[in-house]
């Protein structure tokens, strides 16, 4: 097994041409670099091929940053955008919670148990109901109560919050609140959100009481990238379970928990272990 601090992930995404698995290849060969796991999909809708490759720099023939040097030429030549990060360096996040503490507890207890390749920096929320789970976990607190007039300021405090903890990701874990526009632009790609339901059906307030109004054979629970168009971000991850007639809406709603924490944390890891990246209003995940 390669040694995390020797392992590095690159991602990239660029329109398709003929010669780009050549072009990064033939880099990748001239400054020794052994590639120890790698994936790539082409988009035949959007013309873009997608790639993510881990590698050990432990032989290179260069260092670090004679790589990342001649690798931003070729970017600029092949429209690339790209991601580059070291293994070992581990994403930070916030999370945001309101009352219910299913997805919270699932995210704190996989990285303590070192299943979530993340570090759960702050826990920020509307409610103090959590207080007790986030400090045991040995995560800071951070109670922003919020009322429609002063939404703008505290919608201020959490940014600030994400700022001065270096985080890399927001994770609204049942935070019953809707982010504004112009936060859910500053955080664009960078917030995921845990929706009650097999999205696209029952978007909005309630969709228990949706599905059970409409009589389903299955619940779910989407995992996707927040927008400013309520439940139309991006999809990382979806979860289901199978219902009957005899389940209430009640019932609907306890079983619904372990499908949100899983998706939640599915999608998290998948995030933070950079196999996601954005495909317009889709994802590619490798």
């Amino acid at each position: 097994m390669s040694d995390p601090g020797q392992s590095y992930i690159l991602t990239f995404s660029c329109p398709d041409s003929i010669g780009v698995v050549a072009r990064y290849s033939q880099l990748f060969f001239e400054c020794g670099i052994n590639i120890t796991e790698i994936s790539n999909y082409t988009d035949p809708v959007s013309d873009t091929f997608f790639l993510r490759c881990v590698f050990d720099v432990s032989g290179m023939s260069c260092s670090l940053e004679q790589f990342e040097a001649r690798l931003r030429p070729v970017a600029d030549e092949l429209q690339m955008t790209y991601l580059l990060r070291c293994v070992s360096t581990l994403p930070k996040i916030v999370v945001a919670v309101s009352r219910y503490d299913h997805c919270l507890t699932a995210l704190l207890t996989k990285q303590r148990a070192g299943a979530l390749p993340a570090q759960i920096v702050a826990v920020v929320s509307n409610h103090e109901d959590c207080r007790g789970l986030s400090e045991w976990h040995g995560v800071p607190f951070h109670y922003l109560p919020v009322t429609p007039e002063s939404k703008p300021v505290q919608e201020a405090e959490m940014l600030a919050i994400l700022r001065e903890s270096e985080a890399d990701l927001l994770v609204l874990a049942r935070y019953m609140q809707i982010l504004s526009d112009e936060l859910c632009s500053q955080l664009s790609g960078r917030a995921i959100n845990i929706h009650h339901s097999f999205l696209p059906g029952f978007k909005g307030a309630k969709p228990y009481h949706q599905a059970y109004d409409r009589g389903v054979k299955v619940i779910g629970a989407t995992a996707h990238y927040v927008t400013a168009d309520l439940d139309e971000g991006p999809i990382i991850a979806q979860e289901v379970r199978p219902i009957d007639h005899e389940i209430s809406v009640e019932q609907m709603v306890h079983l619904g928990h372990d499908t949100e924490a899983t998706a939640l944390s599915q999608a998290v890891r998948l995030h933070c272990e950079q196999r996601v990246i954005l495909n317009g209003q889709r994802t590619v995940v490798l």
